[in-house]
């Protein structure tokens, strides 16, 4: 068996015998290939500079207009890193990675400058200028880990960092209009517990040609792909009871379930992050006060009748008149 097929039977859970022997591969796609999600790091600092290259290369990632709608903070201090952790579900890698990235859709530093100028900045109000700060801040991080697994290093992303926004916000000090979506842990892993590759779906499962196929369709795909990850979850002693269908159905069954790993003792489950995005919308009365963790995106506002007495729409005056099209809450 050659690396390519092995990093493909990894990655798939089964042979592509032919793919492997057909393709001029190259240690790059080698590397994308054996991509897995490290949560045991050894405590060897990382070498001077490295940092810097990661920036570098996150920066080399694609960016909408060139607006570059993103920001990181670079978290080293243990207490700092431990008080995430406890934000996160007290995931313990937080604490034991030797460097810990949370990336952030900034559009504070867009609005600041507008602002600076002199000129209006009332688009940075709607959910498509949020959609593009989370795509930048994506492929940003997504190229600084291809570069960190280059030299050598582990990774895990943690999308716990939305559980408690508000929180996260404070430990942060992050301006209104700056938002966590993510960390990252960075640091070499540790032998002694290896991370193996997670299989995914069956290509034709995720792969349209030309238009979407009906959803039937993948049916056979999911069904060979329920079989892989018993076995998987079997082989890495994982406390996942049945198959990837059912598993995943349970974790969008309703906002609570979103979260994700349920936080330490004594702590409530934090669903106020994702109760926003149930229908109906949000009413009037329910919409809180913005502070430095939670904004409110108008959709269409502008496309909607001024409020009462002539004033432009904004949130402040939907949320005092009731006129509540739709929101989106973080």
């Amino acid at each position: 068996m050659n690396e390519a097929e092995k990093r493909l039977q990894e990655r798939y859970g089964k042979k592509l015998g032919a793919l492997a022997a057909e393709f001029p591969w190259n240690s790059q796609l080698l590397d994308l290939l054996s991509h897995r999600s490290v949560r045991a790091y050894l405590p060897d600092p990382l070498p001077e500079g490295t940092l810097d290259v990661l920036i570098a290369a996150a920066q080399s990632a694609a960016t909408s207009s060139n607006l570059q709608t993103w920001s990181v903070v670079a978290v080293t201090d243990p207490a700092r890193k431990e008080r995430l952790s406890v934000l996160a579900a007290n995931q313990a890698h937080i604490r034991q990675c030797p460097l810990f990235l949370v990336w952030l859709a900034d559009l504070a530093r867009l609005r600041h400058t507008a602002q600076r100028l002199g000129l209006p900045e009332a688009g940075l109000d709607y959910l498509e200028m949020f959609v593009m700060a989370v795509v930048d801040a994506a492929l940003a991080a997504q190229n600084a880990v291809v570069a960190a697994e280059s030299l050598g290093l582990g990774t895990v992303y943690i999308g716990a960092m939305r559980n408690r926004p508000e929180e996260v916000a404070a430990e942060l000090q992050l301006p209104p209009g700056v938002f966590a979506v993510f960390g990252l842990c960075l640091g070499y892993p540790d032998p002694a517990r290896p991370a193996a590759t997670k299989p995914r779906l069956p290509a034709r499962a995720v792969l349209q040609r030309e238009t979407y196929a009906p959803l039937e369709s993948q049916e056979p795909a999911i069904e060979e792909y329920d079989q892989t990850m018993r076995a998987f979850y079997q082989q890495q002693q994982m406390a996942v009871a049945d198959d990837w269908s059912h598993h995943s159905a349970r974790r969008i069954a309703g906002p609570a379930s979103l979260i994700g790993p349920r936080p330490a003792a004594g702590r409530p489950r934090p669903t106020r992050l994702r109760a926003a995005l149930i229908n109906p919308p949000l009413t009037a009365q329910e919409i809180p006060e913005p502070d430095a963790g939670l904004f409110l995106f108008v959709l269409n506002s502008k496309t909607r009748p001024p409020c009462s007495g002539g004033e432009p729409r904004t949130p402040a005056c939907d949320r005092r008149t009731g006129e509540v099209e739709l929101k989106l809450c973080y």
